[in-house]
């Protein structure tokens, strides 16, 4: 009797084992067409979507992860395959801001601040790519992260009827631990889809790319001026 029991069990771990791997291949294979590696074939999109992460572990090492997105970013702009940089990311805790980080690092590295526009409610890859669609007003764009990470994300596009692509950009050669976790991540995923139909935590009120912004009289415009510099010349009293 414990003999079968324990046969038995075995078997339906093998099973859901091979169930986890055929979905994730399956995900790899649907969204396969939507995914270049090459920048120099990916079709130009008005916004390119940054996917945040953390630029360092726990252990203050730097994340090759956060250094290859943002110079993938910053090729993407340069190479005007994308016009304005969306980073979306995690601003949960107040020492902890994804989107500001990368803003930031991409603006040290020449993209200009009025082409910059900062998501803080990308908690998960789910409410990244929707919040893209239903928020900022974006039905067709370019997903900038590793390959892994643009498999899932364009198959959420798929799913929620966004024509996205992905510019997938290198990884670091040690992911075998990041891979099994992918799988994983797949399966909440496929799950958030299709049995609990989730949506974004927070969608706020809608907002454009690039933002509006009134421009005072004598000021030469925008975007010849930041985002923040008209801010900030708006919150000056105007002279009558």
């Amino acid at each position: 009797m414990l003999k079968r029991l324990i046969t038995g069990l075995i078997f339906i771990i093998a099973v859901l084992i091979l169930t986890a791997i055929m979905l994730d291949r399956w995900i790899g294979w649907k969204t396969s067409p939507y995914i270049f590696d090459d920048l120099r074939q990916l079709p130009e999109r008005k916004v390119g979507i940054v996917l945040g992460t953390s630029k360092y572990y726990k252990g203050g090492r730097y994340n090759q992860y956060y250094f290859y997105r943002i110079q993938g970013a910053v090729n993407a702009y340069n190479s005007g395959k994308v016009k304005y940089l969306l980073l979306s990311g995690d601003n949960s805790q107040q020492s902890y801001n994804e989107p500001l980080t990368m803003k930031t690092d991409l603006i040290k590295a020449g993209v200009p601040a009025s082409r910059i526009v900062m998501d803080f409610a990308g908690f998960r890859t789910l409410d990244s790519i929707v919040r893209t669609q239903k928020v900022f007003n974006t039905d067709d764009f370019t997903i900038i992260t590793q390959r892994f990470h643009c498999e899932r994300a364009v198959f959420i596009a798929m799913y929620s009827g966004i024509e996205a692509q992905c510019y997938a950009v290198p990884s670091p050669k040690n992911m075998m631990m990041i891979r099994f976790r992918e799988v994983l991540a797949r399966l909440g995923a496929l799950t958030d889809l299709y049995i609990l139909k989730r949506e974004p935590r927070y969608l706020g009120k809608p907002e454009s790319i690039p933002t509006q912004h009134s421009v005072p009289t004598g000021i030469q415009g925008y975007p010849a001026v930041s985002p923040e510099e008209l801010q900030e010349l708006e919150r000056k009293p105007h002279k009558k």
